[in-house]
């Protein structure tokens, strides 16, 4: 299928099925997009019993896509300055301290405690999986994806000190999360010396680079949108920086999503609004990227929820998929531990910071993208029915329930 077709009939698919929820389900918009995704592909299985002609003609759909491309060099962008253009710099400054921690040090430990847990899991199960490996599932497991959560958030009134821990994490952590596991790739792969050196050059290049891109390309807009007043071109500055920055950031080999989270805070901090926007462009380029924020996100969970049909299903995979997901949510909850014990009296934290973040910490389309990265050496097929389980069983559970958790310890503040 060529591009037009494909993007054509994920949009079709995804306002249908959109139009479904909102009509009869009424659930959050990803949660409940991918719950109509996923039961329409499995009734498209049963009915491949008796005529397969639907069923091929999905396969070739999700086949045709090449999702790691379409999520991590396209659509992650466009999120990520979307989700920083609406985030409340103010708030994320207060508490910029524990959100680097959780990014970063969350972020690092997480993948050495989720890699090392599955490592013995699958050693128990009888998989015979190098460290490595289950050291790149770590890193791939390990960023959250708060999308379905925060309108979940927002609905029960959630304290604005627990939404912006959970917002700003996500914001870096997708970025960090993606660094360490393109450095694990390349030793795994054999790509560069297996040095503590040569492992921190390329993460802090990574970083450091990316960041570094974001606050120049964002300081350069914001001095382009001060300089003229008409609303329908300052957006389509912001948009000609997403797009002309991700490919810089690529042929610059540093961190893209980072370099977008940078440049969306700084043009969306409200001096920088205030002085440069009037209150139309402001308008307008509010509900351009809410509009992107919406589309792109109903399109990636009807993909996560058609990903189905690339799975290996063995008896095995998904026992081992199903054991995974208490384990890995143990390993995340012991990896805010420690900013949480470091910030929570001097930041006044909310009761159970800690447990809500866990369950708060929905895995999605990040995590499945770099799943589908890996080569078949790598243990891929068993490494993605794993990464799907827990992706789905995060958002159609965790993301349902995590509004109960929050209003049981923060009704009183919220």
């Amino acid at each position: 299928m060529d591009y037009y077709s494909i993007a054509t009939v994920l949009i079709v698919i995804s306002a249908v099925f959109g139009y479904i929820n909102v009509r009869f389900l009424k659930l959050p918009s990803t949660i409940g997009l991918m719950l109509v995704t996923i039961v329409f592909t499995l009734a498209v299985l049963g009915l491949s019993y008796f005529d397969d002609t639907l069923l091929e003609k999905e396969k070739e759909l999700i086949l045709s896509i090449d999702f790691k491309t379409v999520l991590l060099d396209i659509m992650l962008s466009f999120l990520l300055f979307a989700g920083a253009l609406h985030t409340n710099f103010q708030q994320l400054k207060i508490h910029k301290k524990p959100i680097i921690a959780f990014a970063t040090l969350g972020t690092v430990v997480s993948t050495f405690l989720s890699g090392g847990v599955i490592y013995f899991l699958l050693q128990i199960l009888g998989f015979d999986v190098a460290f490595i490996y289950c050291l790149l599932f770590g890193a791939l497991i390990s960023p959250t994806d708060p999308i379905a959560v925060l309108g979940i958030m927002k609905k029960v009134g959630a304290p604005k000190k627990l939404e912006i821990k959970i917002v700003g994490e996500s914001l870096f952590n997708d970025g960090v999360g993606v660094v360490i596991f393109l450095t694990i790739y390349q030793i795994a792969k054999g790509g560069v010396d297996i040095s503590a050196f040569e492992i921190s050059k390329l993460f802090l290049i990574e970083v450091i680079g990316g960041l570094g891109l974001g606050l120049i390309l964002g300081w350069l807009t914001f001095k382009l949108l001060k300089s003229i007043d008409d609303y329908d071109t300052e957006v389509i500055l912001t948009l000609a920086l997403v797009m002309g920055g991700t490919l810089l950031a690529q042929r610059l080999h540093v961190s893209a999503p980072l370099a977008m989270v940078t440049a969306g805070l700084l043009i969306g901090t409200e001096k920088v609004r205030k002085s440069s926007m009037s209150e139309v462009t402001e308008l307008y380029l509010d509900k351009f990227w809410e509009l992107i924020d919406v589309l792109l996100n109903a399109v990636l969970f009807v993909m996560i929820g058609m990903e189905i049909l690339v799975l290996t299903f063995e008896s095995t995979y998904l026992l081992a998929g199903f054991i995974a997901v208490p384990l890995l949510l143990l390993s995340r909850y012991i990896s805010l531990l420690l900013p949480v014990k470091l910030y929570a009296k001097k930041l006044d934290f909310v009761p159970k910071t800690g447990l809500i973040m866990t369950w708060g910490g929905l895995r999605g389309g990040i995590s499945i993208a770099l799943a589908l990265s890996l080569t078949q050496n790598m243990e891929r097929e068993l490494f993605l029915v794993i990464t799907y389980i827990v992706v789905v069983f995060s958002i159609l559970i965790q993301g349902l329930t995590v509004g109960k958790l929050i209003k049981k310890y923060t009704f009183k503040e919220s």
